[in-house]
C-alpha cells in the first residue's frame, strides 16, 4: 500500500470518532478510549474533539529521519477542519482562535514519561483573541506563560536536543523566575499573580528563552502544532521512557501515538476545575469512587503536586485536604454528571477506570479515560470483588492481577510492636503499602548511585518528576512533601508497587545542604536512616525491623487462590531445607518441597555440632576415619530429614544429595584452621597439607555433587540410610512421607547406575531392619549439566524424575560465572546484547531449548517421566508459563515466591491450555 492511502489520522468528536477502544496498537491508548468515549453508542461522552496521529506515523518518523509520510499535512488539515466545525472556532484566527493541547499515546500506559503540550496556539497576536473569548485578561497571560514554559522545555530544548549552557534546564529556569515574583510578593500560589505581572512574566519569558536556548519562541501557530507533535514522537526515545520501557518491558518498536485535542480550561475562575478520579480506590481496591480536583487549575497542576488537591467526594478526604470543600458540595449538578459517568465507563470497560475531567465554566468535559494503575492488594481485591459482582469471570479475575503484584500482599511491614512504643516524625499521605526502611538520599542520581554500592535508600524530593524515574526504581520507598494521591509519584510508586507517601507537608527540606527537619524538630541528613509505614503514612526516624503479615486474614487472597487452583495445571512446590521453611511453604499452598538441600544444615543456628562433624569427615585420610565422622553425622542429618518430611506430610520432598565442593566447609583463615587442628586433635602441619590437597582451580566443575558420592560412596550411603530411616519412621508413626532422592551434579547414565547400587542395597537393610516390605520413593537426578540434557534418553533409564537445576545449566550453557556477571551484565543489557538476564529469567532461546529438548528425550525413554525446575526461575512468572508450555509437572522456588508461581501457572492454564 502506497503511503497516500494509509489512513494515519483518526478523528474523534462530536458524537463520533473514526476508531474505537480495540484500535489499541494503532492509536495507542489514549487515542482509542477517546475515541471510545466519543463514539461508542453506549458512551458518547462530552469529549473535546480532536484527532489521533498514529503509531504508524512514529515507526516512519524514526525509519525516515525525524520525517513524516507526505500525506500527514493534509489528513491533519483536515481533522483541524473538522475540529473547528463543531468549536466554532479556528486555529490561528485573531478573533476567535481555536487552542489545541497536544499529548502522547503509547499502547500501554506511561505515566508522566513522555511529554505533553497544552494551549498550543497563542501568540502575541491570537492572545487576544482568547481574551475576548473568555473576558479574562489573567487567564489569557497565564495560558501563555504555561505555552512558552512547555513549549521551550518540551520541544526547543528536549525535542530540538539542545545543550544548555547552565546546569539548569529552561523550565527550570523559567520557573524560578515565576517563584521569585511569588516570593517578593508573599503569594502563596501562582493563582495570586496579577494580570500585569504575568505579562511582565510572559516578556521575560520569552527573552530568557531566547537567550538561554539560542533561538525564539516560535509565534506560528501552525510550526507550534508540528513542533509539539515532533517532540512527543522524540520523546519515545528519551531517556526516561527508554528507562520505563526497560522495567515495564515494553517493546521499543510499538512506538507511540499522538493526540491533538481542543483545549478546555479549568483555570478560569472560581467555577472552572480540573481534576483526576478513580472508580475505585487505587490504593486499598474499595469499591467507591475516588479523586481529588483543583478549582481554578490546568490538569498539569493536579498531578505535579504543586498545590495540594481537594477531594470529589467526603470519601476521598484525607488529613491534607480535610479542610478543603468536595467537588459534591462545591458543584453538585457537575459532580453528579462525573459520578454518572465514571459508573458507565467501568461497566463498559469491566474494570477499574483513571478519568481525566475539566470543568469549563460549568460545563463538564471528559478528557481521559483509561484503566487506572493499582497496587497489588488493590488489584487482587478488585479482580475477586468484580468476580463476586458478575462484572468479569474467573478466568479474567485471574489475568486481571500481575503474579508479581502478590509480592505486596506479602510485603513486611514495620514491627507494630516497635512502631506502637516509636515516636512518628512526620505524616502524608498512604500511596504505596508496606513497610520500609532506608538510608535518605535527596536526587534520583545519588539514589542509583548508593543502590549501586548495595545501599538501601529511601528517596525523599518535594515532588518526583518523570526523571527521577530510575531513581525511583532503585529505591526502597518514595517520600514527597507534596502532591496527592494522583500526583506523578503516587501513581508510579502504585504501579511498581512500592512503599510510598506523598504530600509530607511536615517535611522541610534543604535540597542544597541535603538535609530535612520536620515540624517537631527532628534533623535528617543525607545517609540518615529513616523507616515508612506506607499503609498508613507515617514517618519514623532510625531503622525499624520489618516483620512479614498474616496473608491468611486476607479474604480477597484467599478468593484469588480458590480461581487459580481451580485453574491451573502445574504443581508448584517450594525450595526448603528447615522445617520452619516448609511450614512457610505449605501455608503459602505448596505441593510439596522441590529441593531439600542437604548441606544447608551446615550453615547458619544450630549448626556448629555438624559442621565440626563434616569438617572431621572431610580431613579424614582413611575411609575408617571417615565412616567414624559420617556415622556421628548420621544423626543430624536423619533428623533434618525426617521433620521436614513430617511437615509435608503427604507431599513430597525432593531431597538432593550433598553437593557443593567440599573446601567450601573449611575455614581458610590460619587462626580459624588452628582452632579446628586443636578441636580435631590434628597437627597444624598435617591439617594444612590435608586443606590444601582439597584446593581446586575451578571448583565449579571440580570435585562436587555426584563425583563426591563415586570417590566416597560411603558419603552417599550415609546419606541414602537417614532418608530410609526417617521415612520408615514416619511410617510407623502412621504419616505419609514421601522422599524423593535427588543425584546431582551428573552428566553420564553410569553415574545414576553407579549411585542406584548403593540405594538399592542401603534400601534393602532398612526395609529388613524396620520390618517393612516397601518404603515409598523415586530416585531421579538434576539436570544442571549440558551434557546431562542432550542425554536425556538415556539418563531416563535410570531416573523417575528429572529436576532441571536451571542455575547452573544457565551458568554452564552461556559460560557466564553467576557470581562474576555483574562486571559485564548491565552492559549487556543497556546494549540489548541481551534481553534479560538469564538468571532471573529463563533464557527460552537457548537455555530453553535444552530444557524442552531434555523433557522430551527423557519422556522418549519414560513416558510417565516427573518432570520440574528447582532453580531460582521458578518463582519468575515468565519462566513459569515456559515450564508449562514445555509440560513439565512442577516448578519450585522459594517459600516467599510460591503465590506468584501460582498464579503465573494458573494464567499460563489459560494462555496456552495443555491438549490444543
Amino acid at each position: 500500500m502506497e503511503t497516500s492511502d494509509i489512513k494515519y489520522v483518526y478523528f474523534f468528536g462530536g458524537g463520533k470518532a473514526d476508531g474505537n477502544e480495540s484500535m489499541k496498537n494503532l492509536l495507542g491508548g489514549k487515542g482509542a478510549n477517546l475515541a471510545e468515549m466519543a463514539g461508542h453508542p453506549n458512551l458518547k461522552l462530552p469529549v473535546p474533539p480532536g484527532f489521533t496521529v498514529t503509531t504508524e506515523v512514529c515507526t516512519y518518523f524514526y525509519a525516515n529521519g525525524k520525517k513524516y509520510p507526505d500525506i500527514l499535512k493534509k489528513q491533519i488539515g483536515d481533522a483541524l477542519s473538522e475540529m473547528e466545525t463543531l468549536t466554532g472556532k479556528k486555529f490561528g484566527d485573531l478573533q476567535n482562535p481555536l487552542l489545541v493541547s497536544v499529548r502522547s499515546g503509547a499502547r500501554k500506559s506511561m505515566p508522566g514519561m513522555m511529554e505533553t503540550v497544552l494551549n498550543v496556539g497563542l501568540n502575541d497576536q491570537t492572545i487576544k483573541g482568547v481574551i475576548a473569548q473568555s473576558g479574562d485578561e489573567r487567564f489569557a497571560y497565564d495560558a501563555y506563560r504555561r505555552l512558552i514554559m512547555m513549549y521551550a522545555d518540551v520541544v526547543m530544548e528536549k525535542g530540538g536536543g539542545l545543550e544548555v549552557k547552565h546546569s539548569k534546564g529552561i523550565r527550570k529556569i523559567l520557573d524560578e523566575k515565576l517563584e521569585a515574583i511569588k516570593h517578593a510578593h508573599g503569594y502563596a500560589s501562582d493563582t495570586d499573580l496579577t494580570v500585569e505581572e504575568l505579562k511582565a512574566l510572559v516578556a521575560d519569558y520569552k527573552k530568557t528563552v531566547k537567550k538561554v536556548l539560542g533561538i525564539e519562541f516560535p509565534e506560528d501557530p501552525e510550526e507550534q502544532l508540528w513542533g509539539g507533535m515532533g517532540a512527543v514522537f522524540s520523546s519515545w526515545m528519551g531517556k526516561r521512557a527508554i528507562e520505563y520501557r526497560r522495567i515495564e518491558r515494553i517493546p521499543e518498536e510499538w512506538g507511540t501515538a499522538v493526540n491533538v485535542q481542543a483545549m478546555v480550561f479549568g483555570n478560569l475562575g472560581n467555577d472552572s476545575c480540573t481534576g483526576v478520579a478513580f472508580t475505585r480506590n487505587p490504593g486499598t481496591g474499595e469499591n467507591k469512587f475516588y479523586g481529588e480536583f483543583l478549582v481554578n487549575a490546568q490538569g498539569e497542576d493536579v498531578v505535579a503536586g504543586i498545590r495540594t488537591p481537594a477531594p470529589v467526594n467526603e470519601y476521598s478526604k484525607n488529613a491534607q485536604s480535610q479542610q478543603f470543600e468536595s467537588l459534591e458540595k462545591l458543584m453538585p449538578v457537575q459532580y453528579k454528571e462525573l459520578f454518572e459517568y465514571q459508573s458507565r465507563l467501568e461497566s463498559h470497560y469491566h474494570d477499574m477506570q483513571d478519568i481525566e475531567f475539566t470543568i469549563e465554566r460549568g460545563k463538564l468535559y471528559m478528557l481521559q479515560c483509561r484503566v487506572g494503575k493499582r497496587n497489588g492488594v488493590a488489584a487482587v481485591r478488585m479482580a475477586t470483588e468484580m468476580n463476586k459482582s458478575g462484572l468479569i469471570d474467573g478466568k479474567e479475575a485471574i489475568m486481571r492481577v500481575n503474579p508479581n503484584q502478590l509480592i505486596e500482599l506479602l510485603l513486611p511491614m514495620l514491627d507494630p510492636t516497635i512502631e506502637k512504643i516509636s515516636t512518628i516524625i512526620a505524616k502524608g499521605l498512604p500511596a504505596g503499602p508496606g513497610g520500609a526502611k532506608g538510608r535518605v538520599v535527596f536526587s534520583s542520581e545519588d539514589a542509583v548511585e548508593w543502590a549501586s554500592k548495595g545501599e538501601k535508600v529511601i528517596l525523599v524530593r518535594e515532588e518526583t518528576s518523570p526523571e527521577d524515574v530510575d531513581g525511583m526504581h532503585k529505591a526502597q520507598a518514595i517520600l514527597t512533601t507534596k502532591g496527592g494521591m494522583t500526583s506523578h509519584a503516587a501513581l508510579v510508586a502504585r504501579g511498581w508497587g512500592k512503599c510510598c507517601i506523598v504530600g509530607c507537608g511536615d517535611l522541610e527540606i534543604n535540597t542544597e545542604a541535603k538535609t530535612f527537619k520536620t515540624k517537631n524538630g527532628t534533623h535528617i541528613k543525607e545517609g540518615d536512616w529513616i523507616s515508612l509505614n506506607g499503609t498508613k503514612g507515617n514517618v519514623y526516624e532510625g531503622s525499624m525491623p520489618l516483620v512479614d503479615i498474616d496473608i491468611d486474614k486476607n479474604e480477597a487472597y484467599r478468593d484469588l487462590m480458590l480461581l487459580v487452583d481451580k485453574y491451573k495445571t502445574i504443581g508448584v512446590r517450594a525450595n526448603a531445607e528447615t522445617p520452619n521453611d516448609a511450614i512457610h511453604a505449605y501455608k503459602f499452598g505448596a505441593e510439596g518441597i522441590g529441593l531439600f538441600r542437604t548441606e544447608h544444615m551446615f550453615y547458619g543456628e544450630g549448626s556448629e555440632q555438624p559442621l565440626f562433624l563434616l569438617r572431621k569427615m572431610i580431613v579424614s585420610t582413611t575411609e575408617a576415619e571417615r565412616r567414624e565422622a559420617l556415622d556421628e553425622l548420621f544423626v543430624f542429618v536423619k533428623k533434618d530429614v525426617k521433620e521436614t518430611l513430617e511437615v509435608m506430610d503427604g507431599h513430597p520432598v525432593t531431597i538432593r544429595l550433598l553437593d557443593p565442593p567440599l573446601h567450601e566447609f573449611v575455614p581458610h583463615d590460619r587462626e580459624k584452621l588452628s582452632q579446628l587442628g586443636k578441636e580435631l586433635g590434628i597437627r597444624m602441619s598435617v591439617l594444612h597439607r590435608r586443606v590444601l590437597a582439597l584446593h581446586e582451580n575451578n571448583p565449579m566443575l571440580g570435585h562436587r555433587g555426584v563425583r563426591l558420592g563415586v570417590s566416597f560412596p560411603e558419603i552417599t550411603e550415609m546419606q541414602i540410610k537417614a532418608i530410609f530411616e526417617a521415612t520408615a519412621e514416619l511410617l510407623e508413626e502412621g504419616k505419609k512421607p514421601f522422599p524423593e532422592i535427588m543425584i546431582p551434579v551428573t552428566c553420564t547414565v553410569n553415574e545414576l547406575t553407579n549411585q542406584k547400587e548403593i540405594v538399592d542395597r542401603v534400601y534393602e537393610e532398612v526395609c529388613q531392619k524396620h520390618h517393612m516390605s516397601k518404603i515409598p520413593y523415586l530416585y531421579g537426578t538434576m539436570i544442571e549439566i549440558p551434557r546431562a540434557a542432550l542425554m536425556a534418553e538415556t539418563m531416563a533409564t535410570a531416573a523417575d524424575f528429572f529436576s532441571f537445576g536451571t542455575n547452573d545449566l544457565t551458568q554452564m550453557g552461556f559460560g557466564f560465572s553467576r557470581d562474576d556477571i555483574g562486571g559485564f551484565l548491565p552492559k549487556y543489557l543497556d546494549l540489548k546484547i541481551l534481553p534479560d538476564d538469564p538468571f532471573v529469567t529463563i533464557d527460552q532461546e537457548g537455555i530453553g531449548e535444552l530444557i524442552k529438548f531434555g523433557t522430551e528425550r527423557g519422556r522418549k525413554t519414560k513416558p510417565n517421566l516427573k518432570v520440574g525446575i528447582c532453580g531460582e526461575h521458578g518463582g519468575d512468572p515468565e519462566s513459569v508459563k515456559f515450564c508449562h508450555r514445555v509440560g513439565m509437572n512442577y516448578v519450585s522456588c522459594s517459600p516467599f515466591r510460591v503465590p506468584i508461581a501460582r498464579l503465573a501457572a494458573a494464567q499460563a492454564a489459560l494462555e496456552f491450555p495443555r491438549g490444543n
